[in-house]
């Protein structure tokens, strides 16, 4: 007897039909993709022409340069869109070239062929969470940022925007707002500290106020230039310069926290913990990594998804009803995405949860159908 023929699971085997079919989905995923982008794409286009081509004179060539900044980020959102419909198609060619009962007849397992088409999916889908994505992230964030100095400069407003900032550490907090920022001077003008510290309890206690006329940040530390300190219940005290410790790098000052959409994989642990150094809310951040840690199940979930339908197509004959079920089945899912994002934002459920749930209901659903036509 061969040791081919006593091979345990022969599923697992990588031959010359796996080859060919998921050389059949890669076709299919390429034009899925071809089209999803160009109608992504032409949406953004009208989008930015009629949004910020209203307020500022844009030439042609500078809204296809934004256009080309924004719409990636939108394009790997609707990427489990593209493993569902590309991989649909192309089981579906293979079935209506009867390809499929050629291979069932022959005694081929549909696990030898749908399990290389979902591998697939799941490295592509670590493809795009470590390289494509935070490609995609950093053109969003350079698009955020032009589309916010076009605006800046269509309104031609002369009075500065107020700055924001918040630090600390388990003891303290400090709250930092700036009439306006000198970006090229690295400071802040107009600055006022208000300081609290934390007890053991998590309680904050205001305890100082400090009005400087610049502040800068250099070497772990703030540089105010003539301040004026007020604790509770003491006089005011002048200072001429004052040194403040700082936990922000030197750049932080003057940089806004990056939306989550904007933040790559690589850099979203290090956003995380400055955010949450900072006082402020993690929620959408650690969401977003969840997310961005699940998407590879759910791209190999909707292909599954696709393929156990069309596998059904062998048997039912309905070729029509039973895509138009897996096209619904698919959006169905997106809205449940959907909603358990915004249960994840709103703190209802952990975002760990919110990231996981919609990908594994994806995969039992699909795991479930093939089962069922695979093995009644």
């Amino acid at each position: 007897m061969s040791s081919r023929t006593s091979l345990p699971v022969p599923w697992l085997r990588f031959g010359r039909i796996e080859r060919y079919v998921l050389v059949q989905q890669a076709r299919s995923l390429a034009i899925a993709l071809g089209v999803i982008a160009a109608l992504i794409m032409l949406i953004d286009f009208v989008e930015i022409s009629r949004g910020v081509g209203s307020d500022v004179d844009l030439s042609g060539l500078q809204i296809l340069s934004l256009m080309l900044l924004k719409s990636p980020q939108v394009i790997i959102q609707l990427l489990p869109f593209v493993f569902l419909f590309g991989t649909l198609a192309a089981f579906v060619g293979l079935n209506r070239r009867s390809e499929l009962i050629a291979m069932r007849a022959a005694g081929v397992s549909a696990w030898r062929f749908v399990l290389p088409a979902a591998g697939a999916a799941l490295l592509f889908g670590v493809i795009t969470v470590t390289a494509l994505g935070p490609a995609a992230a950093a053109a969003d964030g350079l698009f955020q940022r032009e589309r916010t100095r076009l605006s800046g400069a269509a309104s031609g407003s002369e009075q500065p925007e107020a700055v924001w900032i918040r630090e600390g550490d388990d003891s303290r907090q400090m709250v930092i707002r700036a009439a306006q920022q000198d970006r090229n001077n690295a400071r802040l003008l107009g600055v006022t500290f208000f300081i609290y510290n934390n007890d053991g309890d998590g309680m904050r206690t205001f305890s100082e106020r400090i009005d400087a006329a610049e502040a800068s940040l250099s070497a772990g530390r703030w540089r105010l230039v003539d301040a004026v300190g007020a604790q509770i219940g003491q006089r005011a005290v002048r200072y001429a310069t004052l040194d403040l410790p700082s936990s922000l790098a030197d750049d932080e000052a003057f940089e806004r926290f990056a939306r989550p959409q904007s933040t790559s994989f690589w850099d979203l642990p290090a956003q995380i913990r400055r955010v949450s150094d900072a006082g402020f809310s993690t929620t959408a951040y650690r969401l977003r990594l969840q997310q961005l840690l699940a998407t590879p199940l759910m791209f190999a979930a909707m292909s599954i998804l696709a393929a156990a339908f069309s596998l059904r197509l062998m048997r039912l004959g309905d070729l029509a009803r039973m895509s138009v079920a897996a096209v619904v089945l698919g959006f169905a899912f997106f809205f449940v995405n959907q909603a358990a994002s915004a249960f994840g934002s709103a703190e209802v459920i952990p975002p760990w949860l919110a990231a996981w749930l919609p990908p594994l209901l994806t995969a039992l659903a699909a795991f479930t159908l093939l089962f069922y036509t695979e093995d009644g």
